[in-house]
């Protein structure tokens, strides 16, 4: 089964949070979520806005296209 764009874009968060060595909770109070939300997002169970991804990004200190890097 392939996997939808929610759950790429969720994996890439994911792996880029690890390779920064960042905590999910960390990440989650970096962007002022709710730990729960982030986990959602990463497991792409969330259909996230562009201001939510935008928020990400900034959290992490990326730019937006590294998130679509799969």
């Amino acid at each position: 089964m392939e996997q939808t764009i929610q759950q790429k874009v969720g994996k890439r968060i994911q792996e880029i949070r690890i390779e920064k060595n960042i905590s999910q909770q960390e990440l989650a109070a970096k962007c002022n979520f709710e730990k729960s939300n982030m986990s959602r997002l990463e497991k792409g169970n969330a259909n996230a806005t562009l201001s939510t991804l935008e928020k990400v990004c900034d959290a992490l200190q990326i730019d937006y296209i590294e998130l679509f890097k799969f």
